[in-house]
Parts: structure tokens; C-alpha cells; sequence
């Protein structure tokens, strides 16, 4: 597939927490394992704490140079909640409340309950459509490019399935793993000339070490949208293995 038309994503984690090592970020691989069907290739992704100026900045340079923009964070009620204002700063919009997603959240606390700071889940850029949250109901939102979701990685995860029709389909990403009982450097000359010979494809190197069931070794990767020339290096890795006196083990599909 020629790179000018490839889709892309990158994934904008927003939140102190993140950065402080009080949360452990698992929503980058989730959007990561979720754009996998649809051919879309995670090439990006940015942490940046709870302030307005880096916010701004991060998503204005990632929605021009990618397809999408999925941004995970600071959209609940509380004073550190400044995702909603930034993204329409970065749009140059205003911020406002929307009156479907007011009606929703009005429909689940008790009369009275629906206070001011609750309210602000409800506040969106003008013009943004909103992203349905079946677990907690207060919705994210889109604008252009940019998918506004929730820190949460459960609420985040159900919001995906909102967003997966909205999104254009690329060819999907053929993948072959080759496990060899060798170690990285007795390998890693031939498989950078087997890579030099395909320059469309990835070859990625992953060593493991010795365990009860045999000696250290390396799993490889190939992927690439081409699936005769993912086979082709495929075959070549393997008749490498097979030279060196070891037989290639767990060669199967994976993403």
C-alpha cells in the first residue's frame, strides 16, 4: 500500500496521574488492539499533564499529521478536569453545554443531584457530535478528527464501539510469528539483509530467555499488507533457522 494512503492514529494521554506513576496507562493498547481490523496503524502516542498550553500544542500537531486522534482523559467534573476546554481551544472554539448530553446525564442523579460540576461533563466544543458512554453515560465527544474519550479504561473501551462506524477502513496488516531457539545475535546479520531484501514490510526481534522447556531464543514478527511478501520472509527466516541447525517453532498468525 503506498504510505500516502495509509490511515492513521495517535493516541494523546492526558492526565498528571499518568505522568506522576500513580496510574498505569493500558488505553494505549487497547486503541492500539482496536484499530487492528481496520487496517489503521497506531503511529503516535503522546503523554502530556493537565495543562491547557501542552494540550493545545499536542493535539494541534497530531490532528494535522494524522488520520485520527483518540485522546484519553480529563473530561469528568473536577477542577483538573480541562480536557473539553482545551480541545476547543485548540480548535478555536467555544465550549458549551450540549443538550443531549445534558438530558442524559440529567436522566441519572436524583432531582438536585445534577449539580453544577456535574454539569460540566455535559460541556463540548460547538459543533462536536457526541461518543455514547454505556457505563457511566456521560458521553466523550468528536470534532474533526479528534475522538475525546474517557480516562477510565472501562468507560473508554465502551466507548470505542461507538466509534468504530465513523471510521474510514484501510487494508488490514498482515502478521506471521517464527519462534527460534537461537539468541539475537547469532541471527541478527541475515535477518537485517532478509530485511534489507523486503523494505515494505517490518521484521521485529523479540529475545526471550532460557526457561524449563529449553534454551533463550527469539520470537520474530513480520508484518506488513502485502501478505506474498509477509510469506515470502516468512520462508526466508525459516530456511535461516533450518540452516543453523534449529527448527523454527510456533510459526502462526498473531496481531
Amino acid at each position: 500500500m503506498n504510505e500516502a494512503h495509509l490511515i492513521t492514529a495517535a493516541v494523546l494521554v492526558i492526565g498528571d496521574e499518568i505522568l506522576s506513576g500513580r496510574t498505569q496507562d493500558v488505553n494505549v493498547a487497547t486503541i492500539a488492539r482496536f484499530l487492528v481490523p481496520f487496517g489503521i496503524d497506531l503511529a503516535e502516542a503522546r503523554f502530556v499533564p493537565d495543562v491547557e498550553g501542552e494540550i493545545v500544542a499536542a493535539v494541534n500537531a497530531l490532528r494535522t499529521r494524522y488520520s485520527y486522534v483518540f485522546t484519553t482523559g480529563g473530561i469528568g467534573p473536577t477542577h483538573d478536569d480541562i480536557t473539553a476546554d482545551s480541545i476547543g481551544a485548540a480548535f478555536g472554539l467555544a465550549v458549551e453545554h450540549h443538550p443531549e448530553a445534558m438530558a442524559l446525564l440529567a436522566a441519572r442523579y436524583k432531582p438536585g443531584d445534577f449539580n453544577e460540576r456535574r454539569q460540566r461533563m455535559a460541556r463540548v466544543p460547538k459543533g462536536a457530535s457526541l461518543i455514547k458512554n454505556p457505563i457511566s453515560v456521560a458521553p466523550g465527544f468528536q470534532i474533526g478528527n479528534v475522538f475525546v474519550l474517557a480516562g477510565v479504561p472501562k468507560i473508554m473501551t465502551a466507548m470505542l464501539e461507538d466509534i468504530g462506524p465513523r471510521l474510514a477502513q484501510g487494508v488490514p496488516v498482515v502478521v506471521r510469528n517464527v519462534t527460534v531457539r537461537l539468541v539475537e545475535g547469532r541471527i541478527a546479520e541475515a535477518l537485517a539483509a532478509i530485511q534489507k531484501t523486503h523494505p515494505r514490510i517490518s521484521i521485529g526481534s523479540y529475545p526471550f530467555f532460557a526457561d524449563a522447556g529449553g534454551p533463550a531464543g527469539t520470537t520474530l514478527v513480520i508484518r506488513g499488507r502485502d501478505a506474498f511478501e509477509v510469506e515470502a520472509a516468512e520462508h526466508e527466516i525459516v530456511d535461516l533457522a533450518l540452516s543453523l541447525g534449529v527448527q523454527p517453532e510456533n510459526t502462526k498468525d498473531s496481531r
